[in-house]
């Protein structure tokens, strides 16, 4: 009868505007520091050839602010398409991992909202959202919600840091020096105390890291994220067997 009762309970995961709404509005603390380093995204797509309009239309269509940094340094007059695919294909098969640890919400939705709240995953809103599924709650339209914001404040600083690139340029042509260009890793750091759950979970983590840091030395690309990914995962699997 217990497993037959918990499929009853997780059967009752609904998709509703009060959560959409929900979740957009817990999200918009970490929507500000995207916002940060989506305005160095726009300033270094110009920098790197692109015009206003092409960086805008990449962050509307590709949605994948670590995949476009990357992109950025293979962009060239001659596009090396290879590269670039191969590239965003390994730092964003960590969504992989991501959308399998949502499963208990979204097998119970219809498949259509599912795949549209996964276009706008990321990794500040499924941080947000795992929380949220882990407390108990059952409304998946929170994924949706608060991956709407991130894309509504990455959006729109693309379209600042891109158009106001000349003046960008001019004044502020290094963004290090505002310490512009650490806002990725510390939007980062900060969803890790998403996922602290006790000391049982650091040697998970030791092991994640550990892991991501030799593939980060032998192999070529970030092909480290996989394996750090997949390595806590199997950790944190057999811990909890």
């Amino acid at each position: 009868m217990k497993p037959k009762l918990q499929f009853q309970e997780k059967s009752k995961v609904k998709f509703s505007r009060e959560g959409m709404f929900d979740g957009f509005l817990k999200c918009v603390p970490l929507g500000l520091g995207v916002f940060v380093y989506g305005i160095v995204f726009g300033m270094l797509a110009v920098q790197a050839g692109m015009t206003p309009f092409q960086a805008q239309i990449m962050s509307l269509t590709v949605f994948a602010g670590a995949a476009q940094l990357m992109v950025l340094e293979l962009w060239a007059p001659q596009l090396p398409v290879l590269a670039l695919f191969l590239t965003t294909l390994a730092v964003n098969m960590r969504h992989l991992l991501m959308g399998a640890a949502m499963r208990d919400w979204l097998v119970h939705i219809p498949p259509g909202k599912s795949y549209f709240s996964l276009f706008f995953m990321t990794d500040e809103s499924w941080a947000l959202s795992v929380k949220e599924m882990d407390s108990g709650k059952k409304d998946a339209g929170f994924l949706l919600g608060s991956g709407l914001c991130i894309y509504s404040f990455w959006n729109f600083a693309t379209f600042v840091g891109s158009s106001t690139s000349f003046w960008m340029d001019k004044y502020l042509a290094d963004p290090a020096v505002l310490g512009l260009d650490f806002a990725f890793t510390i939007v980062f750091i900060a969803l890790l105390t998403f996922f602290w759950r006790g000391k049982a979970q650091i040697p998970v983590w030791m092991i994640a890291a550990a892991t991501a840091l030799l593939a980060f030395t032998l192999f070529p690309g970030k092909w480290y994220i996989i394996f750090g990914g997949l390595a806590g995962g199997i950790a944190g699997a057999l811990r909890n067997a």
